[in-house]
């Protein structure tokens, strides 16, 4: 593993304008586990009946049973060594940028910068009706939150199961992949579209493909490198490699 960490360290020092792509797997170690993993919040709750916007809109307080769960998980949820490495890549001028397909904010917490969210954030609340946000902070746990103005429920803002990625999170995505110099694809298998569509257009740009992931997926045939172990130990030896 510190070999491959090592070859990692000396291909991010000659292309530095990196970006990293993050999933699930980084946050693990936060106690967030992988919805779709044994255990995990889809076991309990079927996602079709409790993850769609359609199931939100037919009944916002059914499904707010469900995301209870989801919010007490995040915010008891602290940055992990493998967030606050990303951070740390970011300050000594390696990588650039975060596209993450996490909803928790904990790369931000851990202090990085420019975040792209993929799949929105629960760290926000919005409304249907007249699109007001607020932060959930600011609303009792374990409560279903409603709207000051229209007294409807809120929604988490983060993508339900039939909408769409938002269009400016989406271009700026693209965008980041088809200028950065390598990627680091961490805690995530990227089978779905259209985070999937990250690492191959940073590819196709000429950049490298460093993976980090607990296990071989199909994407590491096209990793130029590939570090198998969780991020909270692979990342933060990374950083001490380019130190």
């Amino acid at each position: 593993m510190r070999s491959d960490i090592s070859r990692a360290a000396d291909l991010l020092k000659q292309h530095r304008r990196a970006i990293a792509l993050t999933g699930a797997g980084i946050s693990v170690d936060s106690g967030i586990p992988d919805f779709r993993s044994p255990g995990g919040l889809w076991t309990r709750y079927e996602p079709m009946e409790y993850a769609t916007i359609e199931a939100f809109r037919r009944d916002p307080e059914k499904v707010w049973q469900m995301l209870v769960e989801v919010d007490k998980l995040v915010r008891d949820a602290e940055p992990n060594p493998g967030h606050r490495a990303l951070a740390d890549l970011e300050r000594i001028g390696v990588l650039h940028a975060i596209v993450t397909q996490n909803i928790d904010g904990l790369h931000q917490r851990a202090g990085s910068g420019t975040v792209v969210e993929f799949h929105g954030g629960s760290h926000r609340l919005r409304c249907l009706c007249c699109d007001a946000t607020v932060n959930a902070a600011d609303r009792p746990r374990g409560r279903v939150p409603r709207c000051d103005e229209c007294q409807v429920v809120l929604k988490p803002d983060i993508v339900f199961f039939g909408e769409a990625i938002g269009r400016q999170e989406l271009a700026d995505a693209m965008q980041l992949a088809s200028q950065c110099k390598a990627v680091l694809v961490v805690g995530t298998s990227a089978t779905v579209s259209p985070a999937s569509e990250v690492p191959v257009l940073a590819k196709r740009a000429g950049a490298i493909l460093l993976e980090f992931n607990l296990e071989k997926t199909p994407l590491s045939d096209l990793a130029d490198i590939c570090v198998l172990g969780s991020a909270s130990e692979t990342l933060p030896l990374l950083v001490e490699a380019l130190s």
